[in-house]
């Protein structure tokens, strides 16, 4: 569904961040206009989101609007923020980040002067614990679909983060987020907009990306449930055509060693082993990442 008044809908799905949520907010309110909406949506919260919600939402402009439902995961809650919105373009903004200053005006400027674009990427500013901040801004977009796909998912050397980049409603025409999961779910929607549709860099930054310090063991048990599932649905049928199919394999090890370091930074030495020796049994040359090879050593060395 979508308004041709509404060029920008920004959607923050929230579950559990009423720390942060009134943040997130205000920093996208402060600079709407008739052309954006901004659309909450509460993931079934426990914590103090209703009350906060209920607080707040009496002073909001006519643009935002508040949506809760049962828990259902990130990918769930983003699913409804696009059924419900009404804008050609949206943007998912995770509710503990902010929208950088005027932002939205930088992408109503970009979506005039590329008018074919249907991936916006912009960059962000990551903002440490300790408050220190560093700037990341794209500066690498190769011309054809297949570089750009293996440029992300191999090369590392397109980023892509939630808050900093603008995906035109088409992209969702072959499939919205996966609900199955809870980690990287982003990771399949990105790698189809990359794929099959018209991309552009926008040179500056979009939003400012709040780290914390979770804990690791937390973060690696949410993208083993995953695991190497994800590669499948990456490459599934609905998201990349069969010209892509060749990516899978490389794909499949490149998954494996990330879950590997994952694991080894939670300290979590026996999946970690289980990991690499899965990305070693389908290609040898993993070896000759001696990142990955010198932590591996340790791991079957160690006391």
């Amino acid at each position: 569904m979508s308004h041709p008044d509404i060029l920008i809908s920004i959607v923050i799905p929230s579950y559990n961040y009423a720390s942060t949520l009134k943040r997130a907010v205000s920093s996208v309110v402060n600079q709407l206009n008739h052309r954006h909406e901004l659309i909450v949506i509460d993931d079934g919260s426990t914590d103090e989101t209703p009350s906060l919600v209920a607080h707040i939402k009496e002073e909001m402009p006519a643009q935002v609007r508040f949506i809760r439902k049962e828990n259902g995961g990130p990918s769930s809650a983003r699913n409804l923020g696009i059924r419900e919105s009404l804008g050609t373009y949206l943007v998912f903004l995770d509710a503990d980040d902010e929208l950088y200053p005027s932002a939205l005006q930088a992408l109503e400027r970009h979506i005039t002067d590329n008018p074919d674009s249907r991936f916006i990427i912009g960059g962000h500013i990551a903002v440490s614990p300790d408050g220190k901040r560093r700037e990341h801004i794209p500066d690498f977009l190769p011309e054809t679909p297949e570089e750009r796909l293996s440029a992300y998912l191999l090369g590392k050397r397109i980023s892509l983060c939630n808050g900093a980049c603008a995906m035109h409603r088409e992209i969702f025409s072959r499939a919205d987020y996966p609900e199955k999961f809870r980690s990287a779910e982003d990771i399949p929607v990105f790698a189809q907009a990359l794929a099959s549709h018209s991309c552009s860099m926008l040179p500056q930054a979009l939003a400012l990306i709040h780290k914390h310090a979770d804990s690791l063991r937390h973060q690696f048990s949410l993208a083993k449930t995953g695991g190497l599932l994800l590669v499948d649905e990456v490459f599934a049928d609905r998201r990349l055509g069969p010209e892509f199919k060749h990516l899978k394999s490389p794909y499949f090890v490149q998954r494996s060693l990330s879950l590997f370091r994952s694991a080894y930074v939670a300290k979590d030495y026996t999946s970690a082993k289980e990991f690499f020796q899965i990305a070693l049994q389908r290609d040898w040359r993993v070896l000759l990442k001696l990142s990955y090879t010198k932590k591996a050593l340790r791991l079957w060395f160690r006391q």
